[in-house]
């Protein structure tokens, strides 16, 4: 067993409510099921996952977890802008870091990290489920001990060795040691009892030449191999089939004809590599590589510029081998998406999500492409390729992406009040104008979440108590904040009273259900009008509240030093007659180089009549904030 400082069970993880943000389902389809996308912590996430109803469901999960180097997920976001437009103090601040996790990269929090997290994806693991864990070399040996742990030894399969790259690295890596060049990938079952098929490649230019047909065989060409061990039984099976070539001289074995017609191909062992022996690809059966792809090149396909993407050939092999069409597939550490993406061409249902904006922005329309297409390929009755012998279609072409406990709160009360309910555990009241219901013997009231406790709503809530004198039970006020005056008013209150005692829960404090975090999105203001037969639309200010937290600064400083909004955002796009669904882009504004800001002002040709006209500003770090206005 693996030992660390503050190594400590996962007894308890609050299982945070999820929020509705965005659905992709263009057919409109209800089905069964469709593909979830989560923005949150993956620890939250997990938890909210085994609360409803995925215990034992999930078949296969794939993570490639930060490798304990923050370089690892860090997603450079660079501000636009001449150089030396964000420096403040010396300090360059034209680079703000969207940091996927913070404060986990010492040794011993690290391994919390992942062994919190491990641990509750083998609750979700169905019982003949596998597990394959991506890692570096330099974290291999402790995290294999933790998985050991954690799903037994008798469970570990393999450990996968993947040369990431065909090149070997840089001078400066060669200096004074073996240029790094591989990745580990560690495969459990949950059981002794798991899916597991055979990934096989095409042979070789050089291998295929071993085959020949000297005698016409009917059966094709073939190599022979010569036999070792056999009984007399299926040797004279082998004979009658014409399968054995006599010794070419006395005392020599037979052999046995070896046809290429009935070889599946080169059986993939634990060294997964892109380069044969002659220094050609090893291809699939799709004409893709089953290794590497070098994420160098600009022409590699599904490039995302995502830090720690991994090519599809990679985690085709790994979906391929232990799961089936149908099957959940899940990954906690989405990244750009490559595992939904993969899942949904080889018809899998899929699960996935991640702590970093970014990476659900780009997984969100990198599957939305591939549903597109998978929707014209059914239309024109192509078939979707898989498994050898298989052409499994699209589970569904739909996903909802989910936010979990980074709620925007800009939303109506009731939904708000949902959120807060779920998550404390209340009873739901309909019947009562006042109180939105219980938990246990106690009223509970939700204070609206866009506004702090203040003592106007205390005052407020004593009227209310007043008016009910039969009303013994004691009162929880629920808040996202409170006025400094508020915790001496209810100590005052509530020293002399024997009932209707008031407590308060402050959703981001609170010792027992604190930690309820809110989103705070960007905001613009634009003029939009009609001028001279034109629609012109100007954006007079814009602030992304992200951006600020990354740069670890308040609003005032932030715009005192930085004072073009422009070197916030990263694209504008308008719609001159929005129909409040569906953004028809008429003008897209996205600067070919980061020196460059958007232009700001834009005239548009007006059209006919009344019309919509919508504004969708979206700032480096991928927040989107639209503005709409109604033109008569």
């Amino acid at each position: 067993m693996l030992t660390w400082v503050g190594k400590r069970p996962l007894k308890r993880v609050t299982a945070f409510p999820a929020q509705l943000v965005e659905t992709f389902n263009p057919l409109g389809a209800k089905g069964d099921w469709q593909n979830l996308l989560f923005h949150g912590d993956n620890k939250e996430v997990l938890a909210w996952l085994l609360a409803n109803g995925f215990r034992d469901k999930v078949n296969l999960i794939y993570i490639d977890p930060p490798f304990d180097s923050g370089a690892d997920y860090v997603r450079k976001v660079q501000l636009r802008g001449a150089s030396g437009i964000a420096n403040i103090d010396g300090e360059a601040y034209s680079l703000g870091e969207q940091i996927q996790y913070t404060d986990i990269w010492a040794n011993d929090s690290y391994l919390q990290f992942m062994y919190e997290r491990v641990l509750l994806l083998k609750g979700l693991l169905a019982t003949n489920g596998a597990i394959f864990v991506h890692v570096d070399p330099r974290r291999a040996h402790h995290i294999q001990c933790l998985l050991d742990e954690v799903f037994g030894q008798d469970n570990f399969q393999n450990s996968i060795c993947w040369k990431r790259s065909p090149f070997a690295g840089s001078s400066k890596a060669r200096a004074h040691r073996y240029p790094a060049n591989h990745d580990v990938i560690f495969f459990y079952s949950k059981s002794d009892d798991f899916t597991f098929k055979h990934n096989y490649s095409e042979y070789s230019q050089e291998y295929l030449t071993r085959f020949k047909n000297p005698d016409n065989d009917p059966r094709g060409p073939y190599r022979l191999t010569l036999l070792k061990s056999y009984s007399p039984e299926r040797f004279e099976q082998w004979k009658s089939e014409g399968r054995l070539a006599s010794p070419k001289t006395p005392g020599a074995g037979w052999s046995y004809k070896q046809y290429l017609a009935e070889s599946k191909g080169v059986q993939a062992d634990d060294f997964w590599d892109a380069i044969g022996q002659n220094g050609e690809e090893l291809l699939n059966s799709a004409g893709t590589m089953w290794g590497d792809i070098n994420l160098d090149n600009p022409m590699a396909n599904a490039r995302t510029d995502y830090p720690t993407q991994k090519p599809e050939a990679l985690i085709e092999r790994v979906l391929l081998c232990c799961s089936s069409p149908g099957d959940i597939v899940l990954d906690g550490f989405i990244g750009s998406g490559t595992t939904a993406a993969v899942a949904q061409k080889l018809g899998r249902r899929w699960i996935g999500c991640d702590i970093n904006k970014g990476a659900i922005r780009v997984t969100s329309k990198r599957v939305q492409t591939i549903i597109r297409e998978q929707m014209e390929a059914q239309r024109q009755g192509s078939l979707l390729t898989a498994d050898v012998g298989e052409t499994p279609k699209p589970v569904s072409l739909a996903f909802s992406v989910y936010r979990v406990n980074d709620y925007d709160i800009a939303i109506q009360h009731n939904e708000a009040v949902n959120l807060a309910c779920e998550h404390l555990g209340v009873q739901r009241t309909r019947t009562d104008a006042c109180f939105d219901g219980t938990q246990g013997k106690k009223l509970v009231k939700i204070v609206p979440l866009t506004h702090p406790l203040t003592l106007l709503d205390l005052e407020e809530m004593e009227r209310e108590l007043k008016s009910r004198p039969k009303e013994d039970r004691d009162v929880l006020m629920v808040c996202l904040g409170k006025e400094l005056a508020v915790d001496g008013w209810l100590a005052e209150r509530n020293r002399h009273r024997p009932v209707n005692k008031i407590e308060v829960i402050e959703l981001r404090t609170d010792k027992k259900y604190g930690k309820f975090f809110t989103h705070r999105p960007a905001t613009a203001r634009v003029d939009i009008k009609r001028a001279k037969g034109k629609i012109v639309v100007e954006i007079k200010d814009f602030i992304s509240p992200s951006i600020i937290e990354r740069l670890n600064m308040d609003q005032t400083v932030f715009k005192a030093q930085i004072t073009d909004w422009r070197a916030m955002v990263d694209s504008v796009m308008i719609d001159t007659a929005y129909d409040g669904q569906v953004f028809n882009v008429a003008l897209t504004d996205v600067p070919e180089r980061k020196v460059d800001l958007v232009a700001g002002r834009y005239e548009l040709p007006a059209p006919t009549g009344p019309a919509t006209v919508a504004v969708k500003i979206t700032d480096m770090l991928g927040e989107e904030v639209l503005v709409a206005k109604r033109l008569e």
